[in-house]
């Protein structure tokens, strides 16, 4: 309880000793107070709703947007990955094939020919050249010409011997698996990357629930606090009534029942529950002229009675 709260029991334990007056200036003192932080709570309330709000749709757009968008492309990834693995299997053997053929062909001598097309490249390449830049006789050119032919023949026979062959046709095959899986790696990438994007803004999203639901446990908090102190003032309100009804009472002459010719019984707790019907009237009666709506005549009758007061 701080320092003023304590000032105000004091003040409260001490009510008996002040004059009506005194009574009625801390009784509107309490009263505003406990309705200030009345109103208080009902903020702290609405904002407690508006948090809650936040966390569900958060949450929402979470699931329903990064959380199933991240499993979609999660899921492409996983297919993708298995076919790169069939398709490194498959270049795997191909290479161990290749490898074989290779080894073979090497005991038996046919890697020369391979080596003998490049020869018959440069060949014909310095044949052509020769024409080009020496000054030669017909009798000289026709030879050069029939040369190039010759071994034009001889090559085209050696490729079609090769292109024929299972050496070719499997680093044909090598070729194609190749291309195949580069375009799996950059589709991997390209999907990967899009799966941790949607993860990172899930990361997010869910820490900002947290950041809220964290701000919501504090406000709880405070609510309490401030409700316990909105509860004390009322009570204190309370107290004071009664005080400034007993002074009340006091100063105005009594009054007895014309039959019995005995006093008038105060029901003290009907004037109270009357009490509180008006200052409700009344609050709900404020409520309205703050809204800027229109007050009946016994409402209007309340805010003028609270201003005069």
């Amino acid at each position: 309880m701080n320092l003023s709260m304590s000032r105000d029991n004091t003040g409260t334990s001490q009510a008996s000793n002040l004059s009506f007056k005194e009574l009625q200036f801390q009784i509107e003192e309490f009263r505003k107070k406990r309705d200030d932080l009345n109103q208080k709570t009902k903020d702290y309330i609405n904002e407690l709703q508006e948090i809650d709000n936040q966390v569900e749709a958060q949450l929402k757009i979470a699931k329903e947007n990064y959380q199933k968008k991240r499993d979609y492309w999660n899921s492409k990834v996983k297919k993708l990955k298995d076919k790169k693995i069939e398709y490194k299997k498959i270049l795997d053997g191909f290479i161990d094939e290749k490898k074989n053929i290779l080894k073979i062909s090497k005991s038996n001598g046919e890697s020369k020919k391979v080596f003998s097309i490049k020869q018959i490249e440069r060949k014909i390449e310095n044949l052509e050249r020769k024409i080009e830049i020496e000054y030669l006789d017909i009798t000289e050119e026709n030879a050069i010409i029939d040369k190039i032919k010759e071994l034009a023949e001889m090559k085209q026979k050696y490729l079609s011997e090769e292109q024929n062959s299972e050496l070719f046709k499997l680093e044909k095959k090598i070729k194609i698996v190749k291309l195949n899986l580069n375009k799996i790696y950059e589709q991997l990438n390209k999907w990967s990357n899009k799966s941790q994007n949607y993860h990172a803004k899930m990361h997010e999203t869910y820490q900002y629930v947290n950041d809220l639901r964290e701000k919501k446990k504090s406000l709880e908090e405070e609510l309490i606090v401030n409700k316990k102190a909105a509860d004390d003032y009322h009570e204190r309100f309370l107290r004071l009534m009664n005080q400034r009804k007993k002074v009340s009472r006091g100063k105005r002459p009594q009054k007895f029942d014309k039959t019995t010719r005995k006093p008038y019984k105060v029901n003290t707790k009907r004037m109270e529950e009357l009490e509180k019907l008006k200052q409700d009237k009344l609050a709900e009666a404020l409520e309205k002229q703050k809204a800027g709506k229109k007050l009946n005549l016994y409402e209007a009758r309340l805010i003028l009675e609270k201003s005069k007061g």
